[in-house]
């Protein structure tokens, strides 16, 4: 039997962003965990929620808050009755500051700060809006607090490796100032997690697109390199390139590492020829390309020596960086938040991030492409561009103290199609527009 409010809960959860469960009806919720975090009107609640599926049970947090009547600049989180998303309400949420700057247990909550900080409480939260998976709160412009709404028991791999390094003084990432967890299935499991908000830098994709946008303006004088053009973004690259291996330094000295051997690598090779011929099948526009990628695969599978492993980012591209006025931060160490934890956490080439950021640059010069009246002229426009800042970030990533060079150039290789391959599946079934990007890492064009 459920409450008034788990039914509302119901018909609400599935429309939020931040769902996971989307296009499958939801069969109940339910409330796991039910904490007061403040007492009166307003009031706040922190839940622990069930959603259950087609046999299957995600669980999600929310910050509950309940008024007598809601106001007009809380409609848009209204959930039904008194109840809403007080994620939204910046006279709620000061109670999380305040819990972290004390390291206090509130029930089965425990707020933490890092050791050293101070947290400035009295502060307002904005809602980011551009998320998709969790929900960001900006706190004046010191602080972003990223709320992981659906949880996964076990600590996010982003509070374990920005801690660590934020311990080590490492340059590249934003200062951790707190967090707080529970225990879910016995598991110390993250609910949140406070950084320093940087407030004045710029993303990388950002930065990269605004360079694009420069040289497209000289579409009709390929006489003009891109190195002579406005807004030339090779020594940025550079930069990155060398930010990069210095946090894998960083990672490979904080945590453990390991190696694969030779027989693993094969099955690497195995699985991602499974993963290519899977998506073969759902795609038909891959086939003709196929014989590269195999042929890359093989390549991977003969080699014979171990590869070392560590402790990587995961989901490495220029909408994870941020420039400040003095260095590329890396930002999202979660891992992709699709994948199971074990799997986030897992040891990993290093390679694997470099191939995620030599993708990058590839959709950073081609995604402009799409709807551009002279998109065909700039085809050629588009591969110069990739091809430069490619070439720039791998020099300044050697340049950094990374590795790749012999058998690691074959396992960049053969990871960088395995990033296309996947993301040419991503794109048939959600921008089908958007195909041709992936599709030109297979023809070089």
């Amino acid at each position: 039997m459920t409450t008034a409010l788990e039914d509302l809960l119901a018909g609400w959860i599935g429309r939020q962003r931040w769902f996971a469960g989307k296009g499958r009806a939801i069969d109940g919720v339910g409330i796991e965990s039910d904490v007061e975090l403040k007492s009166g009107d307003p009031g706040l609640r922190h839940l622990v929620l069930q959603v259950h599926q087609a046999g299957a049970r995600d669980r999600y947090q929310l910050l509950l808050g309940t008024r007598r009547s809601i106001p007009q600049r809380l409609q848009h989180a209204h959930i039904g009755g008194r109840y809403y998303d007080a994620a939204h309400d910046a006279e709620l949420t000061g109670v999380l500051l305040e819990a972290m700057a004390q390291g206090a247990d509130i029930g089965p909550l425990r707020f933490r700060a890092m050791e050293g900080v101070t947290i400035e409480t009295g502060l307002r939260s904005l809602v980011l809006g551009a998320e998709q998976s969790n929900t960001s709160l900006v706190y004046g412009e010191a602080y972003i607090c990223k709320l992981f709404r659906r949880l996964v028991p076990g600590v996010n791999p982003e509070v374990e490796i920005v801690t660590a390094l934020a311990r080590r003084g490492s340059p590249h990432i934003a200062q951790p100032y707190g967090w707080f967890t529970t225990d879910i299935d016995g598991e110390d499991t993250t609910l949140a997690f406070m950084q320093r908000y940087l407030s004045t830098a710029n993303d990388g994709w950002s930065l990269a697109l605004a360079s694009v946008r420069d040289l497209y303006g000289y579409a009709h004088q390929p006489e003009i390199p891109a190195s002579e053009v406005g807004g030339d973004f090779a020594a940025e690259s550079r930069r990155l390139g060398i930010a990069t291996a210095r946090v894998h330094r960083e990672l490979a000295a904080a945590f453990p590492t390991g190696t694969l051997d030779p027989p693993e690598i094969k099955r690497m090779a195995e699985r991602l020829r499974a993963r290519l011929d899977q998506t073969l099948l759902e795609v038909p526009q891959l086939r003709g390309h196929d014989a590269v990628v195999h042929a890359a695969y093989d390549r991977l599978a003969d080699i014979d020596r171990p590869i070392t492993v560590q402790r990587v980012h995961g989901d490495y591209h220029l909408g994870q960086v941020m420039r400040t006025h003095t260095e590329w931060v890396v930002l999202d160490f979660e891992g992709e938040p699709g994948q199971p934890l074990e799997e986030r956490r897992a040891l990993d080439t290093p390679l694997r991030d470099v191939a995620g950021m030599l993708r990058s640059f590839d959709y950073a010069s081609r995604h402009l492409l799409m709807d551009h009246p002279e998109g065909r002229i700039l085809t050629s426009r588009a591969a110069e561009w990739s091809a430069r800042n490619r070439a720039a970030f791998l020099d300044g990533y050697t340049e950094g103290g990374g590795r790749v060079h012999g058998d690691d150039a074959v396992l960049l290789r053969a990871l960088e199609y395995a990033k296309a391959v996947y993301e040419v599946g991503y794109e048939a079934r959600n921008r089908p527009t958007w195909l041709p990007i992936p599709l030109a890492a297979f023809t070089g064009s």
